[in-house]
């Protein structure tokens, strides 16, 4: 079965992201799992994959970003699609709230779904908006892993961040290329993602 299979990669290959999970958190995300699943084949949220891939790629390598947010931080996600990387983040960090901002207004009804059926409703909003369209609200933490053109938008993304905010970004080695040029960053660092030699977090820190 898909779930049982995804569930149990969760379990076996947390440990080589250095993420740790519990049983409730691996439940609430086997459901996040089943319901993106469901409006994936209408909205194209991820690209099709097997649970396993699923579980790696997609889910435990966003919660690489989990030991990078400040304790109580508010996250601003842009270009969310599917809710990654923010929703799995939320399930595994009670104390973190999010924005998650969506131009796509059918994909902010998946998000906004998802936050409600996993209960997060509380801690999360989605702004149905392209990004450079609104005013970047008040946070300590922005991520983003899917943005569309993202090498194209990266300026103005870091532009509308907020000042001093920590960037989370996920990609490869052209987005390695634009932060290390980036003179409006106090510095930035790269982490490589298990099993890929291409893939890494960078975090950055806007002046």
């Amino acid at each position: 079965m898909p779930l049982e299979t995804f569930n149990e990669t969760l379990e076996t290959h947390a440990a080589r992201y250095g993420v740790a999970l519990g049983a409730a958190e691996r439940a609430r995300l086997g459901d996040y799992y089943e319901h993106l699943s469901k409006w994936n084949a209408r909205l194209h949220l991820v690209a099709p994959c097997s649970p396993n891939e699923f579980a790696t790629r997609h889910v435990l390598e966003s919660l690489t970003a989990v030991e990078h947010m400040p304790d109580g931080a508010r996250v601003c996600d842009v270009g969310s699609g599917g809710g990654l990387p923010i929703i799995p983040c939320l399930v595994a960090r009670p104390d973190v709230s999010a924005t998650l901002v969506e131009a796509s207004t059918k994909k902010a009804v998946y998000l906004r779904e998802a936050i409600s059926k996993l209960g997060l409703q509380d801690r999360a909003r989605v702004v149905a908006h392209r990004f450079e369209q609104t005013k970047a609200p008040a946070c300590e933490v922005v991520t983003c892993r899917a943005l569309e053109c993202f090498m194209a938008m990266y300026p103005r993304l870091v532009e509308w961040s907020p000042p001093a905010a920590r960037l989370l970004f996920f990609g490869g080695d052209s987005l390695d290329a634009l932060m290390d040029a980036d003179q409006t960053l106090r510095g930035y660092m790269a982490v490589k993602m298990p099993e890929s030699e291409r893939r890494f977090l960078f975090i950055g820190w806007k002046k």
